[in-house]
């Protein structure tokens, strides 16, 4: 059977599948952390499964916006706040997605067997040029950069790029680590500077050619209906309720909309808990409500408890789990 029956009987009819995209909140829609508001700095999450990294002089802000092409409600926006004009080796600023290893293993990258995959997204930047958009393994030493061109200033376009398979290196099996990071470039030094549509032995997520976004101070970048499946061939967006991508990003994130209230436990006073969905590992555990300054427990990835340890009968509200990879 060649490789593209093979892939056919693997994903059957293109317009019927369901489960398609590998990507979460492609289309931008859940925003558990922000509620839309504007948020800036590397690691920052403007919306669900979404992050910046941002190492440098320069600074750009992000968030969920109602600007967007037709057939989507959301994207994210990131603007300019400071402009590096002067970017140096080491220097980096990417909007990055990182797929998780349970869900990307079937691509059997690392193998002779290894799929190609196809990336599609709607974007929109005052800035137009060559940008570029990479692909990395967990370890981060096996990347590809892409390339693609936004032609017009302001202007929604869409984009598609498909990517061999990575048929060496090592790349995750099942498992909750990183399966592969979807990394589009927003300026970039020349260590993370590789060769375009070529699987390099390096972090370089991005190529010399690639416009330097963040050297323009107050330009904007838009981006959304980001989906990336396996094969040669960009489907349709596949949208899902909102309720399931919630499901799916409460996984990785959640805010527990309860009050957990302790009760006696010898001389001290407890109060079990339970997160809506599993989370991919044991999150980091916090809370905007704790006046009474419990003690926060987040013992395996369904739940966790608080303690005072006197007899106190405070609650705690808005609990925050956060498993990010």
């Amino acid at each position: 059977m060649s490789k593209a029956a093979e892939l056919a009987a693997l994903i059957g009819s293109q317009t019927a599948l369901s489960n398609r995209n590998l990507i979460i909140n492609g289309a931008k829609v859940i925003d558990q952390r922000n509620a839309g508001a504007s948020v800036s700095g590397d690691g920052q999450f403007p919306v669900d499964r979404w992050k910046a990294s941002k190492v440098g002089a320069g600074a750009f802000s992000m968030q969920q916006s109602s600007t967007a092409p037709s057939g989507f409600n959301h994207s994210v926006v990131c603007t300019v706040t400071t402009a590096d004009t002067s970017i140096a080796a080491s220097d980096e600023y990417s909007y990055r997605h990182f797929v998780e290893a349970f869900n990307f293993s079937h691509a059997n990258w690392g193998t002779s067997s290894a799929y190609s995959v196809t990336l599609s997204f709607w974007v929109r930047s005052s800035v137009t040029g060559t940008y570029a958009v990479g692909f990395r393994n967990n370890a981060g030493n096996r990347t590809n950069p892409s390339t693609y061109t936004i032609s017009s200033a302001n202007t929604w376009e869409y984009k598609t790029i498909t990517v061999a398979g990575d048929t060496t290196g090592t790349w995750e099996g099942a498992s909750n680590s990183i399966g592969v990071g979807v990394i589009f470039s927003l300026g970039a030094g020349s260590n993370f500077q590789g060769t375009a549509n070529t699987w390099n032995a390096s972090g370089t997520w991005s190529t010399a050619s690639a416009t330097q976004w963040i050297s323009n101070s107050g330009a904007t970048f838009y981006i959304t209906g980001v989906q990336l499946e396996l094969g040669e061939q960009a489907t349709p967006f596949e949208h899902r309720s909102f309720g399931d991508e919630l499901r799916q990003c409460k996984r990785y994130y959640e805010v527990l909309d309860t009050n957990v209230y302790p009760v006696d436990y010898s001389t001290q006073t407890l109060g079990n808990f339970q997160w809506t969905e599993q989370k991919r590992a044991t999150p980091t555990f916090t809370a905007s409500g704790n006046g009474a300054s419990a003690q926060l427990y987040a013992i395996n990835t369904s739940g966790g408890y608080i303690y005072h340890t006197g007899k106190n009968y405070s609650s705690v509200s808005g609990l925050q789990g956060d498993a990010e990879l």
